[in-house]
Order: C-alpha cells, then sequence, then structure tokens
C-alpha cells in the first residue's frame, strides 16, 4: 500500500483501510500520550501495545484506566483488562476500544525495538522544530538583505552609465548669455548713435558728377 498518494473518495479509503499490510495498519493503531510522557519522552503519540496502561477519555466507559491485554490489528480495536459486559445469558465478553478513544498513561518498554523507535521519532521532531526555526530567521535575513543590495546595484549601474557617456558640455541660453555681458552706459550708446549719424551724411553730402562732362575741369 503506497501512503504518498492522497486518496478523496470513500470507496478507495475504505478498500485501502480494509486491504492495508500489517505495517501500516500497526501506525493506524497509535494512540496520543499523556501529557506527563509527552514532556519525558518528547513525542505526541505512538502505536498501542500489550502491556501499556491507558485511560478510556471518551465514551461511555469514560475514566476507566486499565492495562491493554490485546490488540486486534485486523479489526483496529484494543482490549483493556476488567473492561467488560455481561451478555443476556449471563457470560461476560470484553468491549473493544478504537486506540483513538484513550490514552496511553504508561508505556511497556521490554521490547528494544520500541525504545529505539522512541528515539528515533523524538529525533525527527527535534530536526524538524531546528527546522522550523531557522526558516523565519532565514526569511528577516532575506528581508534585511534585498533593499541593501538593490541600493548596492542601482549606485554601480550608475557609475556605469557615468563612465559609458562622455560628459557634454551643458548649452547656456542665448537669454543668460546676454545678460551675463555688462551694460553699456547711456553716453555711450548715444555717442555711438552720433558717429554714425556723421557717417551717414559724409556719404550723402558728395554730389555726382554730371553727364557728359568730365571730371577734371578747366579741360579743353
Amino acid at each position: 500500500m503506497q501512503t504518498g498518494k492522497r486518496v478523496k473518495d470513500p470507496r478507495k479509503q475504505r478498500k485501502k483501510l480494509y486491504s492495508a499490510p500489517a505495517h501500516v495498519r500497526h501506525k493506524l493503531m497509535a494512540a496520543p500520550l499523556s501529557p506527563e510522557l509527552v514532556k519525558s519522552r518528547g513525542i505526541k503519540s505512538l502505536p498501542v501495545r500489550k502491556g501499556d496502561t491507558v485511560r478510556v477519555v471518551r465514551g461511555d466507559r469514560k475514566g476507566f484506566e486499565g492495562k491493554i491485554s490485546r490488540v486486534d490489528l485486523k479489526n483496529y480495536r484494543l482490549y483493556i483488562e476488567g473492561l467488560t459486559r455481561e451478555k443476556v445469558d449471563g457470560t461476560t465478553i470484553f468491549i473493544s476500544l478504537h486506540p483513538s478513544k484513550v490514552l496511553i498513561k504508561n508505556l511497556n518498554l521490554d521490547d528494544r525495538w520500541r525504545k529505539s523507535a522512541i528515539e528515533r521519532k523524538k529525533q525527527q521532531i527535534d530536526t524538524a522544530r531546528e527546522a522550523d526555526k531557522e526558516k523565519p530567521a532565514a526569511a528577516e535575513k532575506a528581508k534585511t538583505a534585498k533593499p541593501v543590495e538593490a541600493k548596492v546595484e542601482n549606485v554601480e549601474k550608475k557609475l556605469e552609465e557615468t563612465v559609458k557617456k562622455p560628459e557634454t558640455p551643458k548649452k547656456v541660453s542665448t537669454k543668460k548669455a546676454v545678460a551675463g555681458k555688462p551694460k553699456e552706459d547711456a553716453t555711450t550708446k548715444k555717442e555711438k548713435k552720433k558717429v554714425k549719424k556723421k557717417s551717414m551724411k559724409a556719404s550723402t553730402g558728395k554730389k555726382k558728377p554730371a553727364e557728359g562732362k568730365s571730371v577734371k575741369e578747366g579741360g579743353a
């Protein structure tokens, strides 16, 4: 039976439950441990075993405590010493319970394989807890490291752009250039105007020679 793939169809779920091999049935017969055992052993659940002391947590026999006398893997049931009922004919029979209805109070550790299984399970839980603790720390480091890396990358990009692009001379507007020149005095402007007018008069005052006459006077 492969337990990796989940099945949602109820018919297939029941078929897997009824046709499960022994090692899978053993895992399905797990029951929760008491708070005292959880503190001392470091695990929360364990498959029930003959000789374990359990307490009934749910049902009509709630609160009853006793040792497990028999475990039925075929029907997924367990039987406790002293937990019986009388039939109509007067005979007494044991009452069967599902392992989810009991709480393990004391473990039977006569078998060395069970001891090694408890230690192995404890190590798995400890490693899982350490991994869970490391995850938020790594996430916080990543959050703090990302902005710094982004800033460094932006600075490097800017430096590369400045190195690649040659510096172009800045264009100065004509208005600013004109404004930057020193203003001429009003007297110098007037003097320039006068000089221009005199030059114009001198050019217009020269008379042109009449037609048919030579330029030189008194010529024969």
